[in-house]
Parts: structure tokens; sequence; C-alpha cells
């Protein structure tokens, strides 16, 4: 039995440095003093948002006021509360500290307990001694100042610590090193005998599916399982309906502490991720109970019934891993994502802000996540959550490259704590339907720069313990996995490959992407600005205007290396108006990347998925390489890839913007799918001007190849005068099976400031009509107890001119907000149905600014749709 201990009345108090382990001045004999007085503490939480909240600093997110708060990272930190001891007699308590950050000495009605170091193992103590039912318990937790450690540019080589280098500054953060209880912390309260590891994997085999469990037991008390009376496992597993499939028992006998079963049951649900199926899980239930029927444990985990695989890539150099991930026998195109943590105090994050993000994720038809190594070990509900919603995940331990040197540590004291964290994310992680494969860490390399191997003595004790307690699943030494890091246009000697996170130009961005051979696309980006809304919480207003990060501190403050204003002007022109500048460092961050992505979907399984950097950003950014800024919201980005994502998707192949008068414009056009060989495919592709006129309508037809994309023809035309400089080519496909999908790339005539002409394209205001009232739509996830809200509207484009990339925002700022249609075109005359769907903001921390007070009544959300070229927002 587990007792939370988080809802307590928690405070802490800050001190200089080894000042309360002295008390009282050896001069005076005066107690000593703290540096703040008591503070009511969040638990699980950290010190920042509490001293906020106690008005000992500013708000860290606005201006510059993060470098006000660097002296919290230097102080020591007394946590402490009180609670009344259960009733335990006969039984041993265990006091669990999952998520200590980061030195920490834990104290018991003021006998100290022990010392802990470490963010991802928990710190555990047999406190039976001090268990006296309703006695009241005094615990106290005492955390030094952080540890000096590496941010992004240091040596990796030098790392001593498990603690999350994020923190320390990395290029979409700032440094705010956190410190304070961050995970959970609990009572276990157990019986004569308990489970102690669990291992569940499942197969598949001829439609028979199987569950495989390993057990090992421990016991209590200093005699024998037998003393106690019969004793037996008994294993239930649940359908997903609910009925039982299989049941069994098995005797304990004395002194044996291991056990294992198998469950098999005939065409069973199976698994598939997001895009290729349906998520269904199955209940594993197992007790240990005596002939009395007496329960001393139990266990409960959700399984889903899957075959993991890997395999080559088509046409794979003979040294290279096996890239293509496989479920259920069936190759999975991998449409990924990078996730860092969702914000600098990860310990203030929700439940409700991890729900909004993978419902985010589920909706942009992305199938897995790389939880990066610079970051953390993520909670249990992000994995119980990628589980329920088909999202794999790619696992790294906590290791990250460093610029002047990105060797893996070899640091005796660092290997210790390594070894500790994997050793728990391996046992914790593992049962994870989701879970996919494990990485040593980001960008690790040896002295000469070359991505580490299995042959570094860091790496090879982690895959020894990725092959002791998970040896289902597949360990990459760290990524990118080399043989070279980066990508490259020398053929032959790219596997997985990391880069590029800048906009090429044009026309290099294309020729660059359309012309390589790597395997596996495991990081890369493309840098755009965040909204104006957002922009508007964090940053002054008189700075609320179009600037270069090179000339003003506060923008690279919220930036730093991701500065898109030169490369804007270059494409727009001048912008003066800083929605402009919003609008048009949007767009290039979507075309740019919006192509990558489309360059190697089109190499289906000679290259086999592609990973973006990044699907979130835990500070608030001016600009950032992020699809999703701070606030939840969607750049234009996540739309495009959204689309570039879908199980249907029609893309051409192009490797410039603009072209000029008489030039031959020729490319060819490719159709994506997860449909079986053979499906009908039919493509309709207009050449088109701003007014919507139409010069050219090209069709092809087709059929769907298996495991491969289909090139079902080439447009051709020479390029006239068109009225202004933009020309457009839409295309729409559909398949015999109804699925139907649509993508719009805009060239130019111009030589210089190709775009500049779309700054100019307004007339008349859209017409928008909801089609009906708000309504209750659910909840995204089954434990979730908060509704979306849903609304359709009409949107017409009444004007003379095109209306670029219509997408709606929520005014009222008490909800999160997506819609299925967003940053879509319309011509004259052409209309859409947007759906739009609703959330209540729940963010913690510091984010709770930037939702509704839970205790008040709302407004129902504020929907106001907006267009490329419109001033404000």
């Amino acid at each position: 039995m587990e007792k939370l201990l988080n809802g307590l009345s928690w405070r802490f108090m800050g001190f200089h440095p080894w000042v309360p382990l002295l008390g009282n001045s050896l001069e005076t004999g005066i107690s000593l003093k703290g540096v703040t007085d008591w503070v009511p503490a969040t638990v699980p939480g950290g010190v920042h948002y509490d001293l906020y909240r106690a008005g000992y600093i500013e708000h860290p997110h606005h201006g510059m006021n993060s470098l006000k708060c660097e002296w919290v990272e230097n102080r020591w930190w007394l946590y402490e509360t009180t609670f009344a001891c259960p009733e335990v007699e006969g039984k041993q308590v265990e006091l669990v500290c999952k998520g200590l950050d980061y030195r920490a000495t834990i104290i018991l009605n003021d006998v100290k307990l022990g010392q802990h170091e470490g963010m991802f193992h928990p710190a555990v103590f047999d406190i039976t001694s001090f268990a006296i039912p309703g006695e009241t318990l005094k615990l106290q937790i005492l955390f030094e100042n952080a540890p000096e450690e590496m941010a992004q540019i240091g040596r990796t080589s030098m790392t001593h610590t498990q603690k999350s280098r994020f923190n320390y500054k990395w290029d979409f953060s700032t440094r705010m090193v956190n410190l304070g209880i961050w995970d959970d912390i609990l009572l276990r309260i157990n019986e004569e005998i308990r489970f102690d590891e669990l291992y569940l994997t499942t197969d598949v085999v001829q439609n028979c599916g199987t569950v495989s469990g390993s057990i090992t037991l421990k016991q209590n008390n200093s005699g024998d399982i037998g003393d106690f009376g019969d004793v037996k496992l008994m294993v239930t597993c649940k359908a997903p309906g609910g009925q039982v499939v299989d049941t069994s028992e098995h005797k304990i006998l004395a002194q044996q502490i291991e056990y294992s079963f198998i469950i098999n049951m005939d065409n069973p649900q199976l698994w598939y991720p997001n895009g290729y199926g349906d998520q269904p899980l199955y209940e594993v239930e197992l007790q240990i109970v005596n002939t009395d029927g007496h329960v001393y444990d139990i266990q409960e985990r959700s399984i889903g019934i899957r075959k993991l695989g890997y395999t080559y890539n088509v046409d794979s150099p003979e040294d290279a891993l096996p890239y293509t991930f496989m479920i259920n026998d069936t190759k999975i195109y991998i449409k990924g994502v990078n996730m860092t943590p969702l914000d600098l105090l990860y310990g203030n994050v929700t439940p409700t802000q991890y729900e909004w993000v993978i419902y985010l994720m589920k909706k942009a038809n992305i199938n897995l996540v790389r939880v990066w190594g610079g970051g953390i070990i993520e909670k249990s509900l992000f994995y119980d959550l990628c589980d329920r919603h088909g999202i794999m995940i790619w696992q790294e331990f906590i290791q990250s490259s460093s610029g002047v040197d990105s060797i893996p540590s070899k640091l005796p004291g660092f290997l210790e704590l390594l070894e500790k964290s994997a050793v728990v994310a391996l046992k914790e992680r593992r049962n994870h339907v989701s879970l996919t494969v494990w990485s040593g860490g980001n960008e690790l390399t040896d002295k000469d720069g070359r991505p580490s191997t299995y042959e570094d003595e860091n790496i090879a004790l982690l895959k020894a313990l990725v092959e002791k307690y998970d040896p289902t699943r597949m360990f990459l030494p760290t990524s990118a996995s080399g043989p070279v890091e980066f990508i490259t246009l020398e053929k032959g000697i790219s596997h997985d490959v990391h880069g590029n996170w800048k906009y090429g130009g044009n026309p290099g961005h294309y020729e660059l992407y359309g012309n390589v051979d790597h395997l596996f696309h495991s990081e890369f980006g493309m840098d755009g600005m965040s909204s104006l809304r957002s922009l508007r919480k964090f940053m002054p207003e008189p700075l609320l205007t179009p600037r270069s990060m090179n000339h003003d501190l506060v923008w690279r403050h919220h930036g730093e290396w991701w500065d898109t204003f030169d490369r804007d002007q270059e494409l727009f022109g001048e912008l003066n108006e800083i929605s402009s500048f919003v609008q048009a460092s949007q767009w290039i961050q979507a075309e740019g990347l919006r192509y990558i992505v489309e360059a190697n979907r089109r190499r289906k399984f000679k290259n086999s998925g592609s990973i973006i950097w990044q699907v979130n950003e835990p500070w608030p950014n001016v600009s950032s390489t992020s699809l999703l800024d701070y606030y939840g919201e969607q750049k234009m980005v996540y739309h495009w890839i959204r689309k570039a994502y879908a199980p249907l998707h029609v893309s051409m192949n192009y490797q410039k913007l603009n072209y000029s008068i008489g030039e031959l414009f020729d490319e060819d056009i490719y159709v994506h799918t997860h449909n079986q060989a053979g499906t009908v495919l039919e493509v309709q592709a207009e050449v088109m001007d701003f007014h919507g006129h139409v010069y050219m309508i090209e069709k092809f037809k087709g059929r769907s190849i298996a495991e491969q994309v289909l090139h079902i023809g080439r447009l051709s035309f020479h390029v006239s005068e068109y009225p202004r400089e933009l020309f457009f080519v839409k295309l729409k496909v559909s398949s015999s099976t109804g699925e139907q999908g649509d993508n719009l790339y805009v060239f130019s005539r111009s030589s210089e400031r190709i775009y500049a002409s779309a700054l100019q394209l307004m007339d008349e205001p859209l017409e928008i009509v909801p089609a009906g009232e708000w309504k209750s739509a659910g909840t995204f996830d089954r434990d979730s107890s908060d509704p979306m809200l849903e609304c359709s509207y009409t949107i017409r484009n009444p004007g003379k001119t095109a209306k670029l990339h219509i997408y709606p925002e929520e005014l009222s700022n008490c909800y999160w907000m997506e819609a299925d249609r967003s940053f879509e075109t319309l011509f004259p005359g052409e209309s859409m149905i947007v759906k739009v769907h609703c959330r209540l903001k729940q963010g913690g921390g510091l984010l709770t600014e930037d939702r509704p007070d839970t205790t008040g009544d709302y407004q129902l959300p504020v929907i106001r749709f907006s267009h490329f070229g419109e001033k404000g927002g």
C-alpha cells in the first residue's frame, strides 16, 4: 500500500550554504537565520515558483528577470512537513522519495536517515522504528546548493552529475537551475511479502499473442514464507472490454523469490502506433494471497499486445544498424518529434500539460517522440499516455553533447550515478508498450568528433544494462549514431544523422535536402517566432518591434541562436510591423521544415523516418525551433507538419522557390500512403495566381505500392507573366478508400525578396459564420476529468485576392485551442469548415498565471480568425 505525502502542508526556508548544519553561531551562540522566512511549498514542485509566489523573486519570464534569480541555485533549502503515522502495526514502513533534486539530507524526527544524490533514482529508507500509529512525524529534507554542471557549451567528459543539464542554459532556454522535490514522496507500507520487480513482455506469433511475466518477490521478515501459511501468486489478464481472458495460480515456496508465467491468447487485439491502428490495452493483475484470502500485495499493469522488431533499410550498407522499426511485422515509417522537458521548472508540470502535448502529437499524426538526453526521464504519467495514444518512445539516458568536447564521461562517480539512474529507468519503463528504443544520449562522440560506438566504456556499460534488464529492445549508442554525425551531400557515409537547424536559403535549402541519402534523420529543425499573443506575455511592449537579436539583449535572452530577422527581410523585404515579422518568420519555418520532412518521406524505407527538433520549448522564446510555443499554442509549422505526416499526403519535389518568366517548371509529384498495394490514388494539380485564376489543371492516377512512395506524375509548364509575382500550385489527392488530402506551394517570379508581394494581398475581410453552439466533445484521455469543447466555423473569402494562411486564435486566454484546419489559404470565392477544440488551461508553476482562476466561472471560448498580412494579433 502506498500513501502519498505530496498533498501535505509543506514549507521551506532558504539558507546560505552549511548554515543549517551548524544551527547557532560559534562566536555569539545566537541562532543563525535563513535568507528567507518559511515559504509555503508546492510538492511536487521546486523552489523558484514558490519563491515567486511569496514575493522573493520577480517573474522570471519577464524581460531579463531570470538573471536576477540566479542566487537561488546558490542557497541551501530546508523543506519540512508533519504528518500522522497511519495504522501500520506489524508492517514494514518505507519512506520513498522519488524526485530529490539534487543533493539532499533526509531527516525524520530530528534523526538523520541518510544522504542522497541524483534526480532519477529514489531515496528509500526503512522507517518502521518511527512508525508508531497516531504519532506525529516531522519530515525534513535539506537540499544543498545546485552542483555546478555543464551547460550546452562545455566538456561532456567532465560531467559528474545526473542533473538535468538543460537547466544550466541551452539554446532554447535560459539558466534556471531547479532545486526541490520534483516527483512524488510517499510512504510504502509493506506486509510480510510483496512484489519487488516485475517485467512483462509481449509477442505475437501466427495470430497467437503471448504475455510473458518475470517477477521478483521480497520478504520483509526474518522467517521463511512458509512460516505464515500457504501463499500463492494469482495472475489475471483482462481484455480491453473487461472480460477475463486468462487466470493462473503459482504456489510460492519458501526461499524462492523469482517466478515466471506465460499468458497465451488467440487472435488478440493488437497495439499499433498512431496512424497504423488502434491502441487496445489489456490489464494484468497480480496478487499475493494466502489460503484465508488475505492479500499481501497487489500490482496492476496495462499492457499492449504487439510484436516488436527492427530491420535494415532498403539498400542499407552492411555496416549500418537496423533503423526501420517493425510493429506486428509491419514496417513503421517514423513521423517523430524530439521533446525537451515541458518546463525549466519540471516539478510544476501538471498532468493536464502532459495530456495537452500528447493530444497535439496525436492530432499531428506523430507516432514517435524522442525523450532527449539533455533533459529528464519523464514522469510515469507521460509513458502511460503514450501507451494509450500510440506514441512510440525513443528514450535516452541522461547524457548530452557540450560543444568543446562531447566525449561521454568516464569519471567513476559519474558512471556510478549513471548506472543507478539507468537501472531504475529500465526497470520502471520497460513494461510500457510505447517504449521502442533506448539511446545512450544526445550527440556523444569520440575525441575526433565521430559518434560514440558500443566500444566506448560509458556506452558499453549502458548496453550491458539494457541487455540485462530489457533485452527485447534495441539500444543505440547515441543519437546521431553515425558513422558521421551531421547531414552531408557526400554519398554512402550517412546512416543516422542530425542537422540542420536553420533555413538553408533559396535554392541551397532545397538542393541539400532533396539530394541526401541518409538512412535516418533523428534530429533536425527550423527556427520561427512565437505568436504575437505569446510575445506580449513576457516581452516589454516597447520592444515589440521588428529587430535583430544582434542588437537587443532582451530579444537575445529569449532566443539567442534563433534570430530570423535577416533571413525574413531577405525573402519579404523590409518588415516594419511586428505582426508581419511574426507571420513571415513562421511561414519560412513551416516552408523549410515541411520540405525536409517531405524529402525524407519520398525516400520511404531507404530513409526510415524523421524526428523533428523540437515539439515544445520549456521557456518562452521570441523565436526557437519548436512547433508549439511555451504557452501551448501551435505555430504555423505545426499545422504544415500535421499535413506532411498525414497517412495520405501528396508532395512535390522542387529545388527552388522562384522561377523566371519563360523558365520551365518541371517537377515530380508523389503520393505518400499507409494503404496496402493496389489502392487507387488520384491527384489533381492546379496552377493559379493570387486572384484564383486557374492557368493549368493536370490530373494523375496510379495505384499505391507496398512500403513505397508512389511517383504519380510530373507537372510541367513554362512560367508566364501572371499578375504580380506569386503563383501557386495546389495539389489534391483522393484514395479509393475515401481518404483525401491537399497541399499548397507558393512560388515567385522575383529574383529578390521573392515573397514581398504576399504582404500586399489585402482587400475585403473574411466572412466567418459559426456552424452552431459550443458543445462538449468528451475528454481526450480516459483518466481526464477536464472536458473538451467543440465548435465549427464556416470561413469564406469574398474578396478578389487570396487570403493566405488563415488561422484561428482564442482570445479569452482561458483555453488551449486546436483546429483541424489552420494556416490554410482560401482563393476568391472559396470556403472551408474549421472545427475548433478548446480545453481549459491547467498549466502549473509559472504557467498558473496563464490560466483562469480554477475556482471561477469561465466564459465560453472567444475565437478570432486572422490571416497573413493582417495587422495586429
